[in-house]
């Protein structure tokens, strides 16, 4: 990453600098989308911005996305980085402010664009899925009603920090955290659904999970894969019981879980290979996204 975007420019990485007082560094007030591309332009990007908006609403920053100005930056700063297609981080930080805690809304803030390759994912792990790790570490509640995509991202830190303790770590398992209460809550960088019989289930909003774009995204292609979707309160047990499992974030979309580890104790989903209903959903979204790249992967 040779060039980050900052205030609609494309600036050398070692000149992308935000001041000290910035309360996105100070006090972590500030919010970020990821998603990626297809054929260079940015998939479910109105989503992404409407979430940003409303998050930013809510911590008193202002933000007036303009899609189309924020397409030509993002384009921008790809041909820089010399990249056709590419894995985007935007951030909005709060900007500029006095050393304490204001208590009226913010005046400047700051927008990044983070690009850099999409990672490099073999074609199987859609077929042979991955592993999935129950973690001692407990989702935190949020700092507001609904979980904000924030800049303060200590809870998923600690909980990969557990992660790399575990043999399935090297591996490239996923972390599953559970709320305080032990229901189901989340994967350190993904949301989680399981399938049983011709239910959809995934954790409710109100277990403190962010409400993932992809996770919308699933629900809503839920009934042309022949399933009913659900929200509610769910305990590990069921997900060990569950027809199928599957992850999903906006880089790597569907992902199967194929292998469930509680400790050292491993238990295997369905046939250990990607489910029925769970290919049919991965099917649904490429569609929806443009299908695959040359390259074989989502």
């Amino acid at each position: 990453m040779k060039y980050i975007g900052l205030n609609n420019k494309a600036v050398d990485a070692k000149d992308a600098v935000v001041s000290a007082l910035d309360h996105g560094f100070l006090y972590g007030m500030g919010l970020f989308e990821t998603f990626r591309t297809y054929g260079g332009q940015p998939f479910l990007l109105q989503k992404h911005l409407d979430r940003m908006a409303e998050g930013c609403r809510q911590l008193g920053i202002p933000f007036a996305p303009d899609v189309q100005e924020l397409q030509e930056w993002i384009r921008l700063v790809m041909d820089r980085n010399e990249l056709s297609d590419a894995y985007i981080r935007y951030t909005v930080t709060a900007g500029e402010d006095i050393l304490g805690l204001p208590a009226g809304d913010y005046k400047q803030p700051n927008q990044l664009l983070y690009i850099k390759a999409l990672p490099a994912v073999p074609e199987s792990l859609y077929s042979e899925g991955k592993e999935l790790q129950l973690l001692h570490h407990r989702r935190n509640t949020p700092e507001g009603n609904v979980r904000l995509k924030s800049l303060h991202y200590m809870n998923n830190i600690l909980a990969k920090r557990e992660l790399s303790g575990y043999p399935a770590a090297s591996r490239g398992a996923e972390g599953l955290m559970l709320t305080a209460a032990g229901d189901l809550a989340e994967g350190i960088v993904s949301n989680i659904f399981f399938v049983s019989g011709t239910r959809l289930y995934t954790p409710d909003i109100a277990t403190g999970i962010l409400p993932g774009i992809t996770r919308e995204m699933v629900m809503e292609l839920a009934a042309a894969a022949s399933l009913l979707p659900e929200q509610g309160f769910y305990r590990w047990e069921q997900l060990e019981a569950a027809d199928e499992v599957f992850l999903t974030n906006s880089v790597q979309e569907i992902v199967p879980v194929t292998t469930l580890w509680n400790g050292d104790r491993r238990i295997a989903v369905g046939s250990g290979r990607c489910g029925e209903r769970t290919d049919a959903i991965m099917k649904l979204y490429r569609e929806r996204a443009g299908g695959w790249n040359e390259a074989g992967n989502i």
